[in-house]
């Protein structure tokens, strides 16, 4: 009887072992998810996931530096309250810039580095990680090595005099920087330095080379392109665990399409990432239109590329004309509806998340739009995108314009009143219309399950039910998150 009864043991054992990680896929699997890196996901390679097997959506907004602020306590203090305040809100990611001068470990002199300075970040990192966060650490921004003063109050300095010759540094400009080898090994260095305290931490999402490398003032910028391309593999060799990815500037005009395109093809560079800001100034006319449009529009393009990663709206918001400040927009958007709209918009398009907003002082705390993540995590709780194969539809009827994913398994749509707007709500002052009656048409045939209708306005979920290919919603304003479980 042994060998029945081993082979009935093996048999259970494996069922047990099949399931078991089923659940892993499905739920998350067990542990400390804090303690599983980030990675593209094995089954569908425009979503992210932790390599345990879970689902991640990187939720969250730029917090690069902390503004008005310069003793180590109050340094600290600030980031702690931005951090703590993203996580109870349900954020789980943030960007930080290790170029900022609260976070720059190169200040004195070139290819020496600062062990205060070292540990300050240590502590950022600690924080991150007690409040489930993960950071995306920007290596570089400035944009020449001298004579580049910040570009307005609370700004950064875009210059790094300490490696040019003036300043004891082997440089006499910023080409040296990217076609030297000396310029080369300043940055290899540097990331070596950083590797080795931080390649083994998985509370580090990845490293970006640079803030929009495009906007370096370089002779000609192919050598900029072509630093990036072989700099993507040697940052990665020195971090395995951990993506690595490249940024350019604001998407604001018809040629930053064919530079999108080029770099976001590399194949090294593991996360497309796109910039996008509303600008009075721009261009392009979509990036002087409505927010959703705007910021829908930019996944949208890079989705066109066929680049098979992950694609993510990784700095977005409004600014001033050619990006002279924060947008005076943001004195009477309290509610926070253009974050509302580049939050859902992206992920409405195919992104691996939500857009991700800048100006984490001027807008997101200070009118406590902290909440805004929240609803964003409630409109999609318990979805997996990676099962479902999500094609982005379109289209207008009636009152609203309508933004859909349709999977194998859900339909999920973002109805939003056609005519609010920013430029109605806060240049016209005309307050959102109480939308009744609407009576929601899909464009094709479904076989209807369950129907749930999530109000993010008043956190509010509410069933509904379907006649034909007709869904009749609840009263809205502004917008609302329609759920579809299909039957099998």
């Amino acid at each position: 009887m042994r060998q029945p009864v081993l082979g009935l043991f093996l048999v259970f054992a494996f069922l047990t072992m099949c399931h078991s990680r089923l659940c892993a896929r499905q739920f998350g699997g067990t542990g400390d998810s804090s303690e599983h890196f980030v990675r593209i996901s094995a089954d569908n390679s425009q979503y992210l996931e932790l390599d345990n097997g879970k689902l991640f959506i990187p939720v969250g907004i730029n917090i690069c530096w902390p503004r008005f602020v310069s003793s180590e306590d109050s340094i600290m203090a600030k980031m702690e309250y931005y951090l703590r305040n993203l996580g109870k809100n349900g954020g789980n990611f943030t960007r930080i810039w290790l170029s900022a001068p609260a976070f720059e470990i190169e200040i004195k002199q070139a290819g020496h580095y600062d062990e205060v300075m070292a540990k300050r970040i240590d502590r950022l990192v600690a924080i991150a990680k007690e409040n489930r966060i993960r950071i995306k650490f920007c290596l570089e921004n400035f944009r020449n090595l001298t004579n580049m003063p910040p570009m307005f109050a609370g700004s950064v300095p875009f210059d790094k005099p300490v490696y040019d010759q003036s300043k004891g540094g082997a440089l006499s400009g910023i080409d040296d920087f990217f076609t030297t080898q000396k310029g080369k090994d300043y940055y290899l260095r540097r990331v070596e330095f950083l590797a080795e305290r931080y390649a083994n931490n998985p509370t580090v999402f990845g490293w970006e080379l640079w803030n929009e490398v495009n906007s370096v003032r370089t002779s000609d910028k192919q050598i900029l392109f072509d630093w990036t391309r072989d700099m993507l593999p040697e940052v990665k060799k020195r971090f395995p665990r951990q993506l690595v990815m490249q940024s350019l500037g604001s998407f604001d005009s018809e040629s930053a399409t064919g530079l999108y395109r080029d770099y976001s093809q590399l194949k090294d560079n593991e996360l497309a990432q796109v910039h996008r800001y509303l600008d009075p100034g721009a261009k392009l006319e979509v990036s002087r239109g409505p927010m959703d449009k705007l910021a829908h529009d930019a996944v949208t393009t890079l989705m066109g590329f066929n680049l098979n990663k992950p694609i993510v709206l990784s700095e977005v918001g409004a600014v001033e004309a050619h990006h002279a400040g924060p947008s005076k927009l943001y004195e009477k958007d309290t509610a926070g509806m253009m974050l509302h709209d580049y939050l859902f918009a992206p992920f409405f398009a195919g992104g691996a998340g939500p857009g991700q907003s800048w100006h984490w002082d001027y807008y997101i705390d200070k009118h406590n739009l902290w909440y805004q993540l929240a609803r964003f995590n409630q409109a999609i709780q318990g979805l997996d995108p990676r099962s479902e194969d999500f094609q982005p539809f379109v289209y207008q009827e009636d009152k609203v314009k309508v933004y859909g994913l349709k999977g194998k398994n859900t339909i999920l749509i973002w109805v939003k009143d056609r005519d609010n707007t920013w430029h109605s709500e806060l240049v016209k002052g005309i307050k959102p219309e109480v939308l009744s009656g609407i009576l929601l048409k899909l464009p094709f045939e479904i076989n209807t399950g369950q129907i749930t209708f999530y109000d993010p306005w008043k956190d509010k979920n509410v069933s509904l039910s379907a006649t034909d290919k007709t869904i009749a919603l609840p009263e809205f304003e502004r917008s609302g998150i329609v759920r579809i479980t299909l039957k099998k």
